[in-house]
């Protein structure tokens, strides 16, 4: 990524930074402690990257106004976040470790942990139905925002891919389940994100696009993924290395093989960017796609 589209990067995750840290500054005497968990787990750093897509399809797409409409993209940081915090419990993953600290129930008592990730998912349709009683955003877009993030959080996405990954765990499954699952459980917030920029901008003809970015982009996301949990190490990742053979997962690298996984993410990271064509003043996205390929967390 060169110096100018870097610059833009750090000052969009300062940006998102600053935002999810107002949505916990409040933190009532009784039930605090949950406000602290929720805030521990938002600013345990991470890429931001969900947030960023939302920024970018809404600026690339005609948005003047970054500003007025941050909170909404920083909401759908704050489903990832409440993902994160759910997956690393001991009914879950069973992980001790998230982005290099202890997980939210290493911090905090597991039921805290627990409430912190729901009130995290709560709080998201919160915020995008403030924006439109505040008069920031129109209620019909509003409305839509919160049956695209709804629809990729629900049974039909994350929690839906989480489920058949569970169900999926010890046993042998083939290419085309693998990409239901990955499509659900990585891939439909990304799509979320992207096409909840589009709403945003209202141009609304442009979310197929979006969306077949988004597809592109998290399967091979994915890929890297399972093939940094081969070969990357805690502290590039902040978490240990080998989980998913732990638990006995079935990933793109076990079923491909780690030469083939690479081919597939480079041939949908192609992909990605020819579906970001489409789209005017591409260049930060662009950059941005090709170096999710070649990440290192």
């Amino acid at each position: 990524m060169n110096d100018i589209n870097k610059q833009l990067l750090d000052e969009y995750v300062k940006s998102i930074d600053e935002c999810l840290l107002r949505f916990t500054q409040q933190k009532p005497e009784l039930q605090g402690i949950v406000c602290e968990a929720m805030e521990y787990s938002l600013m345990a750093g991470g890429k931001r990257l969900r947030p960023v897509l939302c920024l970018e399809f809404y600026r690339m797409c005609g948005g003047k106004d970054i500003d007025s409409i941050l909170d909404i993209a920083c909401a759908i940081e704050l489903i990832h976040t409440f993902s994160l915090i759910h997956d690393d419990l001991p009914c879950m993953d069973n992980d001790d470790f998230r982005r290099g600290k202890p997980s939210c129930h290493k911090a905090f008592p597991e039921n805290i942990a627990l409430l912190a990730g729901d009130a995290l998912n709560t709080l998201a349709f919160e915020v995008i139905s403030n924006a439109a009683l505040d008069g920031r955003i129109p209620a019909q877009q509003a409305v839509m925002l919160i049956s695209v993030l709804s629809k990729g959080v629900g049974v039909e996405g994350m929690i839906g891919g989480q489920v058949i990954d569970l169900l999926s765990e010890g046993k042998d499954i083939d290419i085309e389940t693998l990409n239901i699952l990955q499509s659900y459980k990585t891939g439909a917030l990304i799509e979320a994100a992207c096409v909840m920029g589009v709403i945003l901008s209202g141009k609304y003809e442009m979310i197929p696009a979006a969306a077949d970015y988004a597809s592109a982009l998290g399967r091979a996301f994915q890929i890297v993924d399972d093939l940094l949990d081969v070969n990357g190490t805690f502290e590039e990742l902040g978490k240990p290395i080998g989980s998913d053979s732990e638990q006995k997962k079935c990933t793109y690298v076990t079923l491909l093989g780690e030469t083939r996984s690479r081919q597939i993410a480079a041939q949908l990271t192609m992909q990605a960017l020819g579906h970001i064509s489409k789209f005017e003043n591409n260049q930060f996205l662009s950059e941005l796609t090709d170096d999710m390929l070649n990440r290192r967390n």
